[in-house]
Parts: structure tokens; C-alpha cells; sequence
């Protein structure tokens, strides 16, 4: 992994629609720009999640694109995704990076710097902290302040991506803080135009990073 393929870190979510028009969008966000993509699903089967699994990481080697696999570590390894990532309630980071093995990418959700440095040290390769701002994806999740963001860039030794309710008008926000990237999720798969937006957020991002 190189730091700038986490610029502009896609995550996602289907909203009940069709899998074709998810797989459009994706399609549409690789074409245009992003750096990244994590797919996140929470309701599927194993066998559905596999299915799906292996169509879009179709369209991001396409793309010459790390896929990145939400918490399920068995279907990243079932479709030789990049990495997998996992949040705090998952396997426990050594564990998983012993899993995975060291080729893969280990990303780790954290809200605190003691999480954070614990991440770091236990073996992840990157960080996603948040929630920068308030999320209908994740409503319970704690907000957490710009210097609390600042902090953990400062101290661990490893990329930090900012995420939870970030948008394009928000992106001033992050100036000065030494995130290597922003992952994003409603802002980019809810667009009107994904392609179009995708574009407006990487050229917001030239003045931020």
C-alpha cells in the first residue's frame, strides 16, 4: 500500500438498490478518481457476500484499485482482496494481521489515541477515525474533535484516513492535519452523478492534502 492510494478512500453502501446500479456506481467512482474502496456489508450471506465480493474487485483491478473487504476477513481472503478492515468490536488487530499475513493491508477503525497506538503497534497499516461529523450510516457513533484527529496523526507512525459524515463542503475542515486521505460514503454513492462528484472532491482535496 502507498500512502496516496488512501486520497480519496471509498466506502460502501447499496441503499436498496439494484446491484447493477451499485455496480455502476463503483464502476463510475473507480473511473473517475478514487483511490480506494472498501466494500461494506452487513446483511449478506457468506455466499452472496463472496458473489458480490468477486464483481466488484472485477471493476477495481479494472481499475488498478485496492479492494479492501469491511471486517470479513474469511471473504477477503476468499476473493484475494488487498486487505480487509476491521473495527474495534472485530478479531483483535494481532490476530487478524496473523490471518491475513503480512502481505495484506490492515486497516483498523479507532476513536481514541490509546486504540490508535495499540492498532499501530499490533500491527495495522493504516487508521480510519472518525466520526469527524455526525453519520446516518453510523448514528451511534461518538463524534470526535479535530484535535483528537490532529493528535493521533501526530503520534502514530502509520497513514490516518478521516471519516463519518464527511462531504464535499467539508473538506476545509481537514487543512492541517496530517490525514494521508478521507474515506467517504453517502456523499459519493448517493450523488445524482457519481462521476461528477468523485471529480469536484479530488479537485477539493488538492487544496486540503
Amino acid at each position: 500500500m502507498k500512502p496516496e492510494d488512501l486520497k480519496l478512500y471509498l466506502v460502501t453502501h447499496r441503499y436498496d438498490e439494484s446491484q447493477a446500479a451499485f455496480l455502476a456506481k463503483i464502476t463510475a467512482a473507480c473511473e473517475n478518481g478514487v483511490t480506494m474502496v472498501q466494500l461494506r456489508e452487513k446483511q449478506l450471506k457468506t455466499r452472496d457476500y463472496y458473489a458480490l465480493a468477486e464483481k466488484v474487485k472485477t471493476i477495481t483491478d479494472h481499475y488498478h484499485i485496492p479492494l479492501m473487504i469491511d471486517d470479513r476477513v474469511d471473504i477477503a481472503l476468499a476473493v484475494d482482496a488487498a486487505g480487509v478492515h476491521i473495527g474495534d468490536d472485530e478479531l483483535p488487530v494481532a490476530v487478524t494481521r496473523k490471518l491475513i499475513g503480512p502481505d495484506k493491508i490492515l486497516g483498523v477503525s479507532t476513536k481514541t489515541l490509546a486504540t490508535a497506538t495499540a492498532a499501530a503497534a499490533a500491527g495495522a497499516d493504516y487508521l480510519g477515525v472518525g466520526a469527524i461529523f455526525p453519520t446516518p450510516t453510523k448514528p451511534d457513533s461518538p463524534v470526535l474533535s479535530i484535535e483528537t484527529l490532529k493528535t493521533i496523526t501526530e503520534t502514530v507512525p502509520i497513514p490516518v484516513v478521516a471519516i463519518g459524515g464527511i462531504k464535499e463542503s467539508n473538506l476545509d475542515t481537514f487543512k492541517n492535519t496530517g490525514i494521508a486521505g478521507v474515506a467517504i460514503v453517502s456523499e459519493i454513492m448517493q450523488a445524482p452523478d457519481t462521476a461528477q462528484k468523485v471529480r469536484a472532491i479530488n479537485e477539493k482535496l488538492k487544496e486540503v492534502l
